[in-house]
């Protein structure tokens, strides 16, 4: 039994088929954890969400903010779904939308294997938080968007404040503050502060602001932690953090990272030749 990390998805169908087959992936015996940013951009959200949801016996999910900002669009009136981008009006209108839709909301924002000693996050993680903090806060959110009241977080979702998490946050400003940090965060302070502009190479960013593993005096990671989001950062092990966004939506690589062997082994397929990153970039 073999159980694989996979990065951003980002609708790019092509490059997930043929990682899986590179994979030989056998539903019989192993296992996929997704980073988050399963949809948007690669032009086949639909034909994604489609293949992991067949798969979802065999799956684990982090929702991403790009999987997130999907749910709270399909929360709007159709005259107002029907002006966002062709790919996303592809899966909001498509008949199966509802099941699609009901087993997204179902999925993680932070997974914990204690057998295998991994964590996975789309982002990251309050420099402030150990790993019981960061259960408590995501289920927190994972319990709201799985129950009868998942409007109204989703009709909140958007926001950059708060722009840390703390204790002492409530309701709603407590729920946007934990998603913000696990699917949104690249740099902050060492507050837990998050710059959500920075999205350059370590080194490039501004005086008092760090990578979010990286902050000084933060709480000691307690187990190996697998993450996507930074498609600048690429692949990237160090300090108890194995970041796996290669860019396959920008023309880099759709990347996997086999996690029940002693040393982790990377596995990856290049971009199909037409994708490339647009001017000013993207996230």
């Amino acid at each position: 039994m073999a159980t694989y990390a996979i990065g951003d998805v980002q609708g790019c169908y092509p490059e997930l088929s043929r990682l899986l087959d590179k994979l030989r992936f056998d539903p019989a015996r192993d296992q996929l954890w997704f980073c988050g940013d399963l949809v948007n951009r690669g032009g086949q959200s639909l034909e994604t969400l489609r293949l992991i949801h067949g798969l979802r016996e065999n799956v684990v999910v982090t929702l991403g903010n790009h999987d997130l900002s999907l749910l709270a669009i399909a929360q709007r009136k159709p005259d107002a779904q029907s002006r966002v981008n062709p790919e996303l009006r592809e899966v909001l209108f498509a008949d199966d939308a509802p099941v699609l839709f009901e087993w997204l909301r179902n999925q993680k924002l932070l997974h914990h294997d204690e057998a295998l000693g991994w964590g996975m996050v789309h982002a990251g993680m309050a420099p402030s938080w150990t790993l019981r903090q960061a259960m408590r806060a995501a289920q927190e959110v994972e319990r709201e968007l799985s129950s009868p009241r998942h409007p109204r977080l989703l009709r909140n979702l958007f926001g950059n404040r708060p722009a840390a998490w703390s204790s002492r946050l409530q309701g709603i400003e407590r729920f946007r503050a934990t998603i913000n940090t696990m699917t949104r965060m690249r740099y902050c302070d060492v507050n837990g502060r998050i710059d959500f502009e920075a999205k350059g190479l370590p080194g490039s960013q501004k005086p008092g602001l760090y990578p979010w593993f990286a902050v000084p005096g933060m709480r000691r990671r307690e187990v190996k932690m697998v993450c996507g989001h930074w498609s600048a950062l690429g692949r990237f092990a160090g300090l108890g953090v194995y970041a796996i966004d290669t860019g396959c939506v920008w023309g880099g690589q759709l990347t996997a990272l086999r996690l029940d062997e002693e040393d982790p082994q990377y596995i990856a397929v290049n971009a199909e030749p037409h994708r490339k990153r647009p001017p000013g970039g993207g996230d």
